[in-house]
C-alpha cells in the first residue's frame, strides 16, 4: 500500500465519522428533539459526538490537503478552477470553510444560547453542516473519475 492509498483510507474513515455523525443526528435524533423540545438531548449528543467527530474532520482536512499536493494542487492552483482537478479541490475547500463557518456559528453563538425557542436554528445549522457533509463526499467521488469536469 501506497502513501496515497493510506491517506485515502484516513480521508475516508474521517469522512465515515464525520458525515455518518451528521445523518444520525439530522435524522435519528433531530426529529425528535424538535417535536419535545428536547435541549437536553442534543447537547448530549454533542457531547458524545464532538471528541470524535472533530478530530475526524481535522484528518479528513490534514489528509485532504496532503492528497491535493500529491495531485499537484498546491496552495497557489486553489480556487482557479482552471481544470478537473483543480475544480473539484476548490469545491472541497469551499463545502469545508461554509462548514467551518456553520460549525463555528453554531459553537459560539447557537448552543451557548440553545432553548427550545432557538432549536430550529440550531436545527438549521446541523441540516445544513450534514448537506455539506453529504456535498464533500459526493465531490470527493469525482476524484476517482478525475475530478469535476
Amino acid at each position: 500500500m501506497g502513501l496515497h492509498h493510506f491517506l485515502l483510507i484516513l480521508h475516508l474513515l474521517g469522512a465515515a465519522v464525520w458525515v455518518g455523525g451528521h445523518l444520525v443526528l439530522a435524522i435519528g435524533i433531530l426529529p425528535e428533539v424538535l417535536r419535545k423540545h428536547d435541549v437536553a438531548g442534543l447537547l448530549n449528543f454533542e457531547r458524545k459526538y464532538e471528541p470524535i467527530g472533530m478530530p475526524a474532520l481535522i484528518v479528513q482536512v490534514i489528509t485532504g490537503v496532503w492528497m491535493a499536493l500529491q495531485f499537484g494542487i498546491g496552495p497557489n492552483r486553489w480556487f482557479h478552477f482552471a481544470d478537473p482537478l483543480e475544480r473539484a479541490v476548490s469545491a472541497k475547500l469551499l463545502l469545508l470553510l461554509i462548514t467551518v463557518g456553520f460549525a463555528l456559528s453554531a459553537r459560539f453563538f447557537v448552543i451557548p444560547k440553545l432553548r427550545p425557542q432557538t432549536l430550529p436554528l440550531m436545527a438549521f445549522h446541523v441540516i445544513s453542516v450534514t448537506t455539506l457533509g453529504v456535498l464533500m463526499l459526493i465531490v470527493g467521488s469525482l476524484f476517482r473519475l478525475g475530478g469535476m469536469g
